[in-house]
């Protein structure tokens, strides 16, 4: 009885392939002078609070750079008009007061985060 033998012909083309490609093309490592990264210091904590149609919504910022943040409120009914607050301002150390309303069910609320000029 004779075992299949099986043909060499994928992995020298794949290792064929992978030894053609541009060096740019390869991952590798990025050393900025041997420091690692600094971590992301951006970004007011937000806390949402729903009572019936109503939306209140307070973000903290306690980072350096100032946070333009917005209220984002999706209405459950398909008549009732989705809304967005006006952009806030928060500083550094400073807490922001944003509120918005349905005329019946909230559906869903949600924060943005833009980083002011």
């Amino acid at each position: 009885m004779r075992l299949p033998r099986r043909s060499l012909a994928p992995l020298t083309v794949a290792l064929a392939l992978v030894l053609s490609l541009p060096y740019d093309a390869l991952s590798h490592a990025r050393v900025s002078g041997g420091k690692p990264p600094a971590p992301s210091r951006f970004g007011a904590s937000c806390r949402t609070a729903v009572q019936g149609s109503h939306v209140v919504a307070y973000c903290h910022n306690p980072y350096v750079d100032t946070d333009r943040v917005r209220l984002h409120i999706e209405c459950a009914r398909w008549w009732d008009i989705d809304t967005d607050s006006a952009p806030a301002d928060a500083g550094p150390a400073m807490t922001v007061r944003l509120t918005g309303r349905c005329w019946k069910e909230v559906r869903s609320v949600w924060i943005s985060h833009q980083k002011a000029l």
